[in-house]
């Protein structure tokens, strides 16, 4: 297995990691965090030992990016997909969890070059951020999004994280219009997609939001009814638990769930 930094221009690409088989590859997959905002080298390197290129960016919070994710360009994807495609592989996928799961569907509907889409905890909806701005932009323009309900109010677990679900859930009910104008138009992408959601998501509604998605297009959808947010692909290291946030699931019903979908996003990403 190869590894290599990456690193380009401020505002661009500015820190990656691109992970690729000794015999090389045909198929590369652009690997995207969910709000953490990591370095997927893990993820990239459990996919390159199934045979792909597999390349992670930070696509917010370096130097020349926003701090958060707020009006994030487009245009930051499509260009690692440029450094994927100098890798000399000739498929495109992209892989994303959560908010990177959201980029990841984004990117495929404006960039034909995507011909595969792995969404785990996905959404169907464009989000906003706190500031009523937009997450993401093309070609300069803010994309329509969903704003927050400001009346929502958390309910803390005993140990003090907060699930916030309700959150996505009322905010999607109660501004219907913006949601419908800020659906994410997956019947514009012929890209293979491929949707792992787990019923007891706590972070928002992704089965619900997978189901949205697969009533638009054909689709492959994997679930398990008490499987959470944070779904592992085998081989991967477990993560912490996040001291803030409640993802929901156990940590067998995600295992199970990460081993289910496996031979699914494998095979998608790879062509086969």
């Amino acid at each position: 297995m190869k590894e290599q930094v990456i690193a380009a221009a401020p505002g661009d690409v500015v820190e990656g990691v691109c992970v690729s088989p000794d015999r090389g590859s045909r198929a590369g997959v652009l690997v995207l965090s969910g709000s953490s905002g990591r370095i997927e080298a893990d993820r990239c390197r459990v996919l390159a030992g199934a045979g792909l290129t597999a390349l992670t960016v930070r696509w917010f919070g370096a130097v020349g990016q926003p701090s958060d994710i707020r009006e994030i360009p487009l245009e930051t994807f499509t260009s690692a997909i440029d450094l994927l495609l100098d890798t000399g592989v000739s498929r495109i996928g992209v892989l994303g969890l959560s908010r990177g799961a959201e980029a990841a569907l984004l990117t495929a509907v404006h960039d034909p070059r995507v011909a595969a889409v792995v969404a785990l905890s996905p959404t169907s909806l464009t989000w906003g951020h706190v500031t009523h701005r937009s997450s993401w932009t093309w070609r300069g323009a803010p994309l329509p999004y969903v704003p927050y309900d400001e009346t929502w109010s958390p309910v803390l677990a005993p140990d003090g994280r907060v699930a916030y679900r309700t959150l996505y859930e009322r905010s999607r009910d109660r501004f219907r219009d913006a949601a419908r104008s800020a659906a994410i138009p997956v019947e514009r992408t012929a890209a293979e997609i491929v949707l792992v959601a787990g019923g007891a998501d706590a972070m928002w509604p992704s089965l619900p939001f997978a189901h949205d998605l697969a009533a638009r297009r054909p689709v492959t959808l994997l679930t398990h009814p008490a499987a959470g947010h944070r779904i592992p692909l085998p081989g991967e290291p477990p993560l912490p638990p996040s001291p803030h946030h409640l993802h929901g699931g156990t940590p067998t019903a995600d295992t199970t769930l990460g081993a289910a979908a496996w031979p699914h996003i494998t095979a998608t990403l790879l062509g086969e």
